[in-house]
């Protein structure tokens, strides 16, 4: 990489590449308008599944889940049911902050709690439990205090109260902005990337809010992003000519019409037994279970030697698969397909952890949105929520390289840091 060139990274999480384009076009977020005249604008693939800590993980370190070990927010414990949590301690492969020259600074990257021992500062991101284990080095602890700063919103508050969620939002960015300030200018870095979560939160319960101009919270929605494109022109007039800017989103977004309960249908289609119809969870799977499913729509074979009341063997593998297969093709609600891909372990991942994948992926049709729980008495509800997470509609822009052959036109999330080099060079 360039001696002198430095990078800066603006993550917006979940922004799809249409409302980006929209809010750049409309006047919503001029700034990111000139970036992005001045840049290559693609529409990027996501991970699979299309889910943060799968996708922020792929495109920190470069890899893909059978190389950095990541695949999903949870995962089960080896030769067991029992759920566990994968973190940061999980993550197989090097960001690249651990192996690009010079100091980093990095705030609020999803899944990087707790952190470690680096060169510069690192503030972890989503799902982050406990502050003291969420900062390096712990002498910027006092400092965030004074900030009020807080690791994420609370997004419990929108289900008692959308204006509590909103003010709550409102003070999460303005305490993130004012880390930003202060880390820019006190470190002596090379590489700075800060990433805004607040807006996967914002469309998650609001996306309706931005489709309906009319809507009591649209103004506040756009006023949000307005909020962050500051942030982008106040950044990008800070930074030289050698130097690179890249903003992207690890997943899209569109409008959610229902929730489909993955778990429910391979319940309803004989796959999944349970020992006891009243207590319903992963650790009461009985055998006979051909397979089950993990959040939001990771498909396991419950093999032999691997779970413990495992049955399938290798030799059963292909049928069940082309079982499972056909009976999610079929999937219709109102007359509408419910998935729109389906991928298999082999043909998704590679690299020494691939073993630990999952053994198909579903990725759903627009409007729908899968979920695994176990327990689920109906195979579709709708809940608070008004957007979900897509695959194929990301974003990344890329501006300061001296030849844009280093931007494909259809990158993928995995790709990004690939990228990045090849524009230093």
């Amino acid at each position: 990489m360039s001696e002198n060139m430095r990078t800066v990274i603006i993550g917006l999480d979940g922004v799809p590449f249409d409302l980006l384009r929209d809010l750049a076009e409309s006047g919503v977020m001029p700034n990111t308008a000139s970036v992005i005249a001045d840049g290559a604008f693609r529409k990027m693939l996501s991970s699979i599944p299309e889910v943060s800590s799968v996708a922020w993980s792929s495109m920190i370190t470069g890899k893909n889940p059978g190389e950095h070990g990541i695949y999903g927010f949870t995962d089960l414990f080896p030769k067991s049911y029992n759920m566990r949590f994968p973190n940061y301690n999980d993550l197989k492969a090097q960001p690249f902050w651990e192996r690009w020259p010079g100091k980093s600074v990095i705030i609020n990257v999803p899944s990087t709690y707790p952190v470690r021992h680096m060169r510069g500062a690192h503030i972890s991101g989503f799902v982050s439990v406990d502050m003291q284990k969420s900062v390096y080095p712990s002498a910027l602890l006092a400092e965030l205090e004074q900030m009020d700063y807080r690791l994420d919103v609370d997004s419990q508050r929108a289900h008692a109260s959308m204006d509590l969620f909103l003010t709550d939002l409102d003070r999460t960015l303005d305490a993130r902005i004012k880390c930003y300030r202060y880390l820019w200018d006190s470190e002596n870095w090379k590489t700075f990337m800060l990433v805004f979560t607040g807006t996967d939160r914002l469309m998650h319960f609001l996306w309706d809010a931005y489709e309906d101009k009319d809507h009591k919270y649209h103004k506040l929605l756009l006023r949000h992003f307005e909020k962050i494109d500051d942030v982008i022109g106040e950044i990008a007039d800070q930074m030289n000519d050698d130097d690179l800017l890249v903003m992207l989103s690890d997943h899209g977004f569109e409008r959610l019409d229902q929730d489909v309960y993955v778990n429910y249908v391979l319940r309803d289609s004989g796959f999944l037994r349970f020992k006891d119809s009243h207590k319903i969870t992963l650790n009461t799977i009985a055998p006979g279970t051909k397979a089950f499913a993990l959040d939001p729509a990771r498909i396991y074979l419950n093999c032999k030697d691997k779970y413990p009341c495992g049955t399938v063997t290798q030799d059963q593998r292909e049928d069940i698969l082309a079982e499972l297969e056909e009976l999610f093709g079929m999937l219709q609600l109102d007359g509408r397909k419910v998935i729109s891909q389906m991928h298999r372990k082999e043909q998704t991942y590679s690299g020494p952890f691939s073993e630990n994948a999952p053994d198909l992926v579903l990725i759903p049709a627009g409007g729908f949105n899968l979920k695994a729980k176990p327990n689920a008495p109906v195979l579709a509800e709708k809940d608070i929520f008004t957007g979900k997470h897509t695959q194929d509609s990301a974003f990344l822009i890329v501006r300061g390289f001296a030849d844009d052959s280093c931007v494909p036109e259809t990158p993928s999330i995995s790709r990004v840091v690939s990228i990045i080099e090849n524009c230093h060079n």
